[in-house]
């Protein structure tokens, strides 16, 4: 890889990874409802789970979906239900008790790894950084780069929007703002499924 292909790759990935989406979507709301430490799950199953997922689709698996598409036609629609279902729960959650934390669970670990594969924003970029920051002489070596960076971003990425979230959580006193906040983000997950339901 060229230095001026890395810095394309640095580039897309940052923006990529900093912009809103459903990964960054779900940890804002966690850092707001449950707080940093109860979302370390959630951060460090978007920050290996996606890298995975890229070096998955790198090493071969998006040829599995070309010769089988039914495959990923179930993980589609099983991933998008799950995925409303905690856009219900982000929007449905309310305050309890004096520290504002919400009642219900943060996502755990596995289950953060396991939505990388239903995320189509994830999925766009993962195609496209493959595909387009990659060279045949040194395919694989390529591949490495790209998850690497992908990790490094995902790092960063995950743990400003958490923080975000849990900077949010101090100024939402008023449980009518909490619940705003959390209408809102659960419509916004629930959004961003539409392009992959489409397609």
């Amino acid at each position: 890889m060229t230095y001026d292909l890395f810095i394309a790759l640095v580039v897309f990935a940052a923006i990529a990874a900093f912009t809103p989406g459903p990964n960054n979507t779900m940890l804002m709301a966690s850092g707001i409802n449950f707080g940093f430490r109860s979302t370390l799950p959630l951060i460090f199953g978007v920050m290996i789970g996606f890298p995975f997922m890229i070096a998955c689709i790198g090493l071969g698996l998006g040829k599995v979906f070309e010769f089988y598409p039914i495959i990923y036609t179930v993980m589609k629609y099983v991933g998008a239900a799950y995925m409303l279902w905690l856009a219900w729960k982000i929007a449905t959650a309310r305050p309890s008790g004096e520290n504002g934390a919400a009642v219900g669970e943060p996502i755990t670990f596995f289950q953060a790894c396991a939505l990388q594969w239903v995320n189509p924003k994830g999925w766009v970029m993962a195609v496209t950084s493959l595909s387009a920051y990659t060279v045949a002489a040194s395919y694989y070596s390529c591949v490495a780069i790209v998850v690497a960076v992908a990790a490094v971003m995902g790092i960063g990425s995950a743990t400003t929007w958490a923080m975000f979230g849990v900077g949010l959580k101090h100024i939402l006193h008023d449980p009518r703002y909490f619940r705003l906040i959390n209408l809102v983000l659960g419509l916004s997950l629930a959004a961003s499924l539409i392009p992959m339901l489409w397609h």
